[in-house]
């Protein structure tokens, strides 16, 4: 990995299913994922546009994750899944006029180090839209089934209760972050984060 003026690293292997994307590790600038698809699940809007886009094993993994939701009566939707650097610098810029750029920091990321410019990562709701990426989606039936079950399709919640201090991020029960089935089995039995499992490697 390199280093660039900030401090903040630059990945090496943008496109491993693995790859760490947080405040200390970012994305080239140019990054932009070679396979991606529009998964072949519901979103809260009809277009399709960037924010439905994902890499295509993320993709097949979450219409296997959707199907199986379906089955257990939980109806699912997805929110957001992929954001180009440009998409997520407007966005950062927004929240950080909107609440002040530290406090931005906690729940948003700054352009090359949001999981969303990997195409592996997705924000999901319950079908009727209801607490999407709100901290009230943690007390509902899909964030409880989500995050029983993601790890059996190669999915895990990436930002969990009480590692705020690792991550660097607050709890966020919605966003979901394709990591391989061998990974999220992993993470997930041993209730690390993405960052304390790729210590262990």
């Amino acid at each position: 990995m390199k280093s660039d003026t900030a401090g903040v690293q630059t990945v090496k292997d943008p496109d491993s299913i693995t790859v760490l994307v947080n405040k200390h590790f970012a994305l080239p600038a140019d990054y932009k994922p070679k396979d991606m698809v529009f998964p072949d699940v519901p979103f809260l809007f009809k277009e399709k546009i960037e924010k439905r886009e994902m890499r295509q094993e993320a993709a097949h993994a979450l219409e296997a994750l959707f199907a199986a939701a379906n089955q257990d009566g939980i109806r699912l939707a997805g929110v957001s899944a992929y954001r180009s650097f440009t998409t997520q610098k407007v966005l950062f810029a927004h929240y950080a006029e909107q609440s002040g750029k530290a406090n931005a920091t906690t729940y948003s990321a700054a352009p090359g180090t949001s999981e969303h410019e990997t195409g592996l990562a997705i924000d999901l709701s319950g079908s009727d839209g209801k607490c999407a990426a709100q901290d009230c989606f943690a007390d509902t039936k899909e964030a409880a089934w989500l995050a029983a079950n993601a790890p059996a399709y190669g999915y895990i919640i990436r930002y969990p209760k009480g590692k705020e201090s690792i991550t660097g991020y607050q709890y966020e029960p919605w966003h979901i972050r394709y990591v391989g089935t061998k990974a999220s089995k992993e993470i997930a039995s041993k209730g690390l984060t993405l960052e304390e499992y790729l210590k262990q490697e």
